[in-house]
């Protein structure tokens, strides 16, 4: 069992690591035209930048899993902007590309948590699109969209939980079909539960991003012994290696909150029931910690009997 490990968006390890500088949407409409392209383009290019520093950072630490800040450009979706970033910084997101598939990374985005699609405001759904297609459109622009990911959750309950899937099933066929084939949805910490996320994505044929930690916050009637294969097969009709998130509490008080680093101890009860499967997965960290969690992790779970590590991400289990 070949097992992968990668990190959220910002290194930690690298001076000015943060690859999501902002611009306001108020800042914006203080500017004239001129000032307004020309402050756009400095904060991307900027993010841009130490993007491209990162994945760099990733090659030499051998870390093959990455996600990608969603603000890399800003103002992107916003109606009243409408500017040409992907004219602008086409080659330069074409030259990032290239490097990320000489390097076979695995890279993906993670929209916020309004991007959804169980909403009955019809504006919901249309700015969610839009985020869709924005996210969409930075991946074809990298020339890696065939073997990236685009993860969101399902969505809210509204009080009425059956409506609300039903309104996801409506509501999704607004996505253009190339995007909706590149998404991944996940278990959320609150509402949909791993059982009822898995119930959607078999409909949709739509591969389940589980998240353990989430899955111990809002369990499903299903234990994951159970589950866990069903939720892997999901990712065959795209023919991709399953991928999972993990994370831990910050305190028993406080246990939805993600902790700065991710406790071997929490997580060991998945690795059990992944074990027992023997198969090939990614994972996500979704430490505080980011890239140093990452690191430290690897090297306490590589001590364990039995596991090696391959890689300076990633680890063999025979």
């Amino acid at each position: 069992m070949f097992i992968r490990f990668g990190y959220v968006s910002h290194a930690l390890n690298l001076w000015e690591g943060s690859p999501a500088k902002t611009m306001t949407f108020t800042r914006f409409k203080q500017l004239n035209k001129e000032q307004r392209l020309e402050q756009l383009k400095n904060v991307t290019e900027q993010n841009l930048q130490t993007t491209w520093r990162i994945l760099h950072y990733n090659v030499g630490h051998e870390i093959e899993l990455y996600r990608l800040s969603s603000s890399l450009v800003p103002l992107a979706t916003h109606p009243e902007v409408n500017w040409d970033y992907l004219g602008i910084f086409g080659s330069k997101l074409k030259e990032i590309g290239a490097f990320i598939k000489k390097h076979n990374l695995r890279v993906s985005f993670h929209p916020n948590q309004y991007t959804l699609f169980t909403s009955g405001k019809p504006h919901i759904t249309k700015n969610a699109v839009r985020d869709m297609e924005y996210h969409y459109n930075i991946l074809e622009a990298l020339g890696v969209e065939k073997t990236s990911l685009i993860n969101i959750h399902v969505g809210g309950t509204y009080g009425d939980k059956p409506s609300a899937i039903e309104r996801f099933h409506k509501n999704l066929k607004e996505l253009p079909t190339p995007i909706k084939q590149k998404m991944t949805l996940e278990n959320d910490d609150k509402t949909y539960t791993a059982e009822e996320t898995l119930k959607i994505c078999q409909h949709q044929g739509i591969p389940l991003l589980f998240d353990y930690h989430h899955h111990q916050a809002n369990l499903s009637e299903t234990p994951l012994e159970e589950l866990l294969e069903p939720i892997f097969e999901t990712w065959k009709e795209r023919n991709l290696k399953p991928k999972v998130h993990l994370s831990s509490p910050k305190s028993e008080s406080s246990f939805r909150s993600h902790s700065d680093y991710l406790s071997l101890d929490f997580v060991k009860p998945f690795f059990k029931t992944a074990r027992e499967l023997n198969r090939d997965f990614d994972v996500m960290i979704e430490a505080k910690g980011k890239d140093k969690a990452l690191l430290q992790f690897v090297e306490e779970v590589s001590k364990l009997r039995g596991i090696k590590r391959a890689s300076g991400g990633s680890i063999v289990w025979p």
